[in-house]
């Protein structure tokens, strides 16, 4: 019986992301909590990622890099070891210089995490498909990732490198950061907010012409620049990961919305019941049995008071 998801036996999950990508794409839906990871896991996905903006979300703040490093690897840790699939996730900038970087990958290995992304935007950050962004020079990008790639203890830990500068520098100028950043030896790249099925394939060939051989991300963001392509569109166009960061949030919290609006409109959630996970459902998903069972066992064995 299984109560936690530590890698004791077998690759680890840094590792097994990484034999993921190498096989096929990757779908990963964020996880803004460890109860939606483990709805997760159950649909039959191989990966999730803890999306920052999720997290900053779910504590009521907005996505412009108000959560401490701490704060984001202490959620993403409760999210990791919540199921046994690999989980990326959202580091920001790196929340400072490369020595702080360096504590950061320290950090998010150490609770959990198969890999993290950093992006090139200077602080304080900004949602990534929105206006009035700045970034930091190239050679301050690279020794970040230079740091990361260093610091990590585990050479599996995915160091992946985002690049905001499609609204800036335009698509050259996200093809040259992205050259320099996987030389600074970055794990994958991740050209955030493209805006067309076109930019999609010419990033990828780009960097395929000039040798560059790492696994790229999409964002599969809603409400964004990006259009609306399926996974299998994006692998036809070169993409290794594809990213969902607020799908969930966005569904759950439209539901609780509606939910809410019924609930004072009628006083009752006796009309609600259909759209509700039974009691049963949601003890099944926390493998309420399996905490039972491990608790009469321990009785059984250590608790009955020794005969005289």
């Amino acid at each position: 019986m299984t109560m936690n998801h530590t890698d004791k036996q077998g690759p680890t999950k840094a590792r097994r992301l990484r034999e993921l990508i190498a096989r096929r794409v990757v779908m990963m839906p964020g996880a803004f909590n460890a109860l939606t990871a483990m709805q997760i896991e159950r649909a039959g996905f191989e990966a999730i990622y803890v999306s920052g903006a999720s997290l900053a979300a779910a504590r009521g703040l907005p996505d412009i890099g108000l959560l401490s490093m701490a704060e984001v690897a202490s959620d993403a840790k409760t999210i990791a070891n919540a199921v046994a699939i690999p989980a990326l996730a959202d580091a920001d900038t790196g929340y400072g210089a490369p020595l702080t970087v360096m504590r950061t990958v320290r950090e998010f290995e150490r609770a959990g995490l198969a890999g993290i992304h950093l992006e090139d935007q200077r602080d304080p950050k900004k949602c990534g498909h929105l206006s009035g962004k700045s970034l930091i020079p190239i050679t301050e990008m690279a020794r970040k990732i230079g740091a990361a790639v260093e610091a990590r203890r585990d050479p599996d830990f995915l160091v992946a490198a985002r690049t905001d500068a499609r609204a800036l520098e335009g698509l050259e100028g996200a093809v040259r950061r992205a050259r320099a950043y996987a030389r600074a030896g970055a794990d994958a790249i991740f050209p955030e907010a493209l805006e067309s099925v076109e930019e999609f394939r010419t990033f990828a060939e780009h960097l395929a012409k000039e040798g560059v051989k790492v696994p790229l991300i999409a964002n599969m963001t809603e409400f964004g620049k990006t259009p609306y392509l399926s996974a299998r569109e994006f692998e036809d166009l070169g993409y290794r990961i594809i990213l969902f960061p607020v799908t969930a949030l966005r569904i759950a919290a439209r539901g609780v919305e509606e939910m809410l609006d019924k609930l004072r409109s009628l006083g009752t959630q006796r009309e609600l019941l259909g759209q509700m996970q039974t009691r049963e459902q949601l003890h099944d998903l926390l493998r309420y049995e399996d905490y039972e069972k491990r608790d009469k066992d321990w009785y059984e064995r250590y608790g009955r008071e020794p005969k005289d």
